[in-house]
């Protein structure tokens, strides 16, 4: 299995630890809901671009693959493409889906296979998953939230899965609270393997969406919050935090080896472009 620090390497135009390929590219789900043509076309331009070691994988639905493949073939990337797989169609399609990537592997490289997790994960459904996905490919799975969940988070990272939280969605229950990451956080840094986080983030500072009114997390706050919480301070603090100056301050004092800390603990989370981030990081003048 790949290790986060292999999948999250210093990107190649000096981006700094804390950032480096911090961004999956998850254009192709809500919000975004962004045509296959459109999400290849700007990957591959932020791929060739200046920040391109701010970005991970595009993340991809089992059901889109053929499109996403079709879009590729006509792109004609100049190296395969790191893709990150999303089961939206049941574990079972995942091995034809696998053996589609296998065969167009000038165009797709392969990291990781992303799976929502059954009301109640137990080893049965783990050693399914265990069976469909390749030993080097890393296995991401998102427990449901409610009562015992995080039994369910230390049980897949127990199997060597990555665990996800969910950070928004389309209804206001989808948003984690700061006291539900927190008590996430409290198990995550305590487990051997990282965690990654869906879209819902579309900021780097957490804010409150004037149309909707849904409380969105911030990328910033959670990297921060990883970091008070490997040192036993203040996470709860850093989550609700809506002060970009402060949080900034903070996340630049990390040195190199607390920013790959971090890292080691929270993987990557989902954008919804991926040059929505890059923006953020520049006005915040972290890049």
């Amino acid at each position: 299995m790949s290790s986060a620090v292999e999948l999250h390497a210093p990107g190649p135009r000096g981006i700094p630890p804390l950032f480096a390929r911090l961004v999956d590219d998850a254009s192709l789900f809500p919000p975004a809901n962004a045509s296959v043509a459109q999400a290849v076309e700007e990957h591959l331009r932020a791929r060739d671009g200046e920040y391109a070691g701010l970005l991970g994988p595009i993340l991809c639905q089992v059901s889109r693959l053929p499109e996403l493949i079709t879009e590729l073939a006509k792109a004609k990337p100049a190296e395969p493409v790191p893709m990150s797989l999303v089961c939206d169609t049941g574990l079972g399609e995942v091995p034809k889906a696998l053996s589609i990537i296998e065969g167009r592997q000038e165009l797709l490289s392969l990291r990781m296979v992303e799976m929502p997790g059954p009301s109640e994960v137990d080893d049965v459904w783990l050693e399914r998953v265990s069976e469909f996905v390749p030993e080097d490919v890393v296995r991401v799975v998102e427990p449901r939230r409610g009562e015992g969940w995080l039994d369910g988070v230390r049980q897949v990272a127990e199997f060597g899965c990555w665990p996800k939280l969910r950070s928004g969605g389309q209804t206001v229950e989808s948003f984690p609270s700061v006291d539900v990451v927190a008590e996430f956080l409290a198990v995550a840094t305590t487990l051997e393997v990282p965690f990654k986080v869906t879209a819902g983030m579309p900021r780097a500072v957490r804010r409150t969406d004037s149309e909707t009114g849904f409380p969105h997390h911030g990328f910033l706050n959670l990297l921060v919050a990883v970091g008070r919480a490997l040192s036993g301070q203040d996470v709860r603090g850093a989550l609700a935090s809506t002060d970009e100056r402060a949080l900034t301050e903070e996340a630049c004092s990390f040195s190199d080896e607390a920013a790959k800390a971090v890292r080691s603990v929270f993987s990557s989370y989902g954008a919804t472009s991926p040059t929505d981030p890059v923006s953020d990081l520049v006005e915040l003048e972290l890049l």
